[in-house]
């Protein structure tokens, strides 16, 4: 972690990537595609909900085991900028082939989305491993919830741009369709261009702190993993990471289990139109956005540790008022409580790490770091759609979302930040 802060135009470049790859979660994950792939693709709601459940599941498995390990080949060859560089790529070409599938392809649907969200949850693993490098142990938290704050602005923006352009008017842009959803499927172009675009600050600004170093692959990728293999066996001196990891292997479950059914059961239980889930994602944007932005601030005053339990208490609570709610209003005020405090749940947890993580190993503990968020990832997804099967019930399937943030939040009661950050080498 540097000592001064890092020029403005650094952080800038970084933090726009935030507000490139928002867009991605916003409308392919969480709110338009996943929604419409559940109810036109799919052949009814409940088996679509349940394949779009093994798709998430898929996602988290592959992402889970590889992250780590590239994480580790980042660290020894310089080569972040490198794979963040070709998991964008991939993300923006996957995301632009699902223009393409047409009602009633389940495979082509389930197949370029599982790639897109792989490549893209690989792009967040390089991304976030510049974190340390732009920041200090004072602003630290500031920045990471700038970041999120900014891409819930990201998402927000493309929300708005797609349903101006896409989905309400009765001619979309540029000619389009809307035989057969051609205009619910061109917000994935949209995506795809928005971000190709706003990432390119971060390749042209950010610099790579680690030179490239232009040796044997062969050697890069066995020092590599031998050197995860070391981190392995020397994991008693981060300890504190490990209480943190595992902690968020279980409460970040219920918030990837949100971003990937908040549509699906908006519409599948209240009725909701793709027009009515396009303002709630954009309602649910403005809340998220400014809950990171200022609990960022809360972050660096109270700690990150103290920011991840208010906000694991408040998910919980928002979750069980959207299973219980009998109609739509009061479903409305428990996703503004879910946006508030989902972004400083994912910032705090982001900039805590930060501040555990030793300089020379930060693209592998990051690489850990997606590897928690992803171990269990499938859990969440796969018991709300075996629960929504077994009842024939989406809000049965939600509840469970309710446990992961219980459970995460009693685990990380047992992380002593202070410890952290001496097994770093760093001074609080």
């Amino acid at each position: 972690m540097i000592t001064e802060p890092a020029d403005k135009r650094t952080v800038f470049g970084w933090v726009l990537f935030d507000f490139a790859n928002s867009a991605y979660t916003t409308l392919v994950v969480t709110f338009i595609y996943g929604t419409y792939f559940v109810s036109v693709i799919a052949p009814d709601k409940v088996a679509g909900t349940a394949l779009w459940s093994r798709g998430i599941t898929m996602t988290a498995l592959c992402v889970a085991f590889l992250s780590p390990i590239l994480g580790a080949l980042a660290d020894q060859g310089g080569l972040r900028k490198r794979y963040l560089l070709i998991s964008t790529v991939v993300t923006v070409a996957a995301t632009t082939a699902l223009f393409w599938v047409a009602p009633g392809q389940v495979f082509w649907a389930l197949f370029f989305f599982v790639i897109s969200n792989i490549a893209f949850e690989f792009s967040n693993v390089f991304y976030n491993a510049y974190l340390p490098d732009i920041s200090t142990r004072n602003n630290i938290g500031r920045i990471s919830g700038v970041g999120w704050g900014v891409g819930y602005i990201g998402g927000l923006a493309a929300m708005v741009l797609a349903l101006v352009g896409f989905v309400s008017p009765e001619t979309p842009w540029f000619g389009l369709s809307t035989t057969d959803g051609v205009n619910i499927r061109a917000t994935c172009l949209l995506v795809a261009v928005w971000f190709a675009l706003f990432s390119i600050p971060l390749f042209l600004w950010v610099p790579e702190t680690v030179q490239l170093v232009r040796a044997d692959k062969k050697r890069i990728a066995k020092t590599g993993l031998a050197d995860l293999v070391n981190t392995f066996k020397e994991i008693k001196k981060y300890r504190q990471i490990v209480r943190l990891l595992v902690a968020r292997l279980v409460y970040n479950d219920g918030l990837v289990t949100i971003f990937s059914f908040g549509g699906i059961y908006a519409a599948g239980t209240f009725g909701f139109s793709f027009q009515e889930i396009m303002i709630f994602g954009i309602v649910l944007n403005v809340s998220a956005g400014t809950g990171a932005l200022i609990m960022g601030i809360f972050d660096d005053r109270l700690g990150g540790k103290l920011t991840i339990q208010i906000s694991n208490c408040i998910l919980a609570l928002a979750v069980l008022m959207a299973v219980l709610a009998p109609e739509k209003n009061l479903f409305w005020v428990a996703g503004v409580l879910v946006g508030f405090f989902a972004g400083p749940n994912q910032s705090a947890s982001r900039s805590l790490l930060g501040r555990f993580v030793p300089p020379e190993k930060e693209n592998q503990f990051y690489g850990f770091f997606a590897f928690s968020g992803k171990l269990t990832a499938f859990m969440g997804p796969l018991l709300l759609g075996f629960l929504t099967q077994v009842f024939d019930s989406q809000r049965a399937g939600v509840s469970v979302v309710i446990l992961f943030f219980v459970i995460g939040g009693l685990l990380l009661t047992r992380v002593d930040t202070k410890a952290g950050i001496a097994a770093a080498g760093h001074h609080d």
